[in-house]
C-alpha cells in the first residue's frame, strides 16, 4: 500500500499537473483500484480493497513521525508549513519514518523535503519534544538560529503550499483561545497540530 501511495503521488505530480499533462486526477482509492486490476498478484485481492485500505490507514497511524521546530535566530518566531491537502491547517515540518531509519535522519530528511532547508548542521539529537496525538507518536527536534531571511523552497511537488514565520508568543496553546484570528490571521483550530507542543516551546 505504501508503494501504491508513492505511485499515486508520482501520477498526480507528473501526469496531472499543468495544461500539458494528460492524466485525470483521482483519489487514492480510485488509483489503487486500477493498480489492483492490472497487477495479477493484486487482482485476486481486489474484492477486499476497501478492507485492505482501511487496515493500512490504521497501520499508518502506528508509524512514528519525526520533524523539527525551526526557531528564528532572534528566538521570536517559529516556522510553520501548510499543505495543499489541509488548506486551513498549519503544522511543523515532519513526516513518517522509513523502515530502519534513524530518527534524526528522518527529521533532517522531512524538513529538507518540506522546506528546502538543511538542518543537519543545527540539529541536536538530545533536544526534542515528544507527543502522542490520535495514537500517533511524534518527536520534534528543536532547531534554533535559523536566519529569518532564509528562502524556503519545498522540494516535494504538490505537498507543501507555503512556509511562513509566525510569532511564537501569539500562537495558541488551545482551541479555546479566541483572539488568534485578529493576532495571526487564522482561527485557533488552524493550529491544532502544533498545540500539543506550544506550552513547552514558549
Amino acid at each position: 500500500c505504501f508503494q501504491v501511495e508513492l505511485a499515486h503521488w508520482f501520477y498526480l505530480d507528473f501526469y496531472c499537473g499543468g495544461e500539458d499533462y494528460r492524466g485525470v486526477s483521482c483519489t487514492l482509492k480510485q488509483f489503487a483500484t486500477q493498480i489492483f486490476q492490472h497487477v495479477p498478484f493484486l487482482r485476486v485481492r481486489l474484492p477486499h480493497l476497501d478492507e485492505i485500505l482501511d487496515n493500512w490507514k490504521k497501520y499508518k497511524l502506528s508509524v512514528p513521525t519525526y520533524g523539527a521546530i525551526l526557531i528564528s535566530d532572534d528566538l521570536s518566531q517559529v516556522l510553520l508549513v501548510q499543505s495543499y491537502w489541509a488548506k486551513s491547517s498549519w503544522g511543523f515540518p515532519k513526516g513518517k519514518v522509513n523502515e530502519n531509519e534513524d530518527p534524526v535522519h528522518c527529521a533532517v530528511r522531512e524538513v529538507f523535503e518540506e522546506t528546502g532547508f538543511d538542518i543537519s548542521h543545527l540539529i541536536q539529537a538530545a533536544d526534542f519534544f515528544e507527543s502522542t496525538f490520535n495514537d500517533q507518536f511524534t518527536r520534534l527536534y528543536v532547531v534554533s538560529n535559523v536566519p529569518k531571511d532564509t528562502v524556503f523552497t519545498p522540494r516535494t511537488r504538490n505537498e507543501i503550499k507555503c512556509c511562513v514565520w509566525f510569532p511564537i508568543d501569539l500562537l495558541p496553546n488551545s482551541k479555546t483561545e479566541v483572539d488568534t484570528k485578529q493576532t495571526v490571521g487564522f482561527n485557533a483550530n488552524s493550529f491544532f497540530m502544533i498545540m500539543p507542543f506550544m506550552k513547552r516551546l514558549k
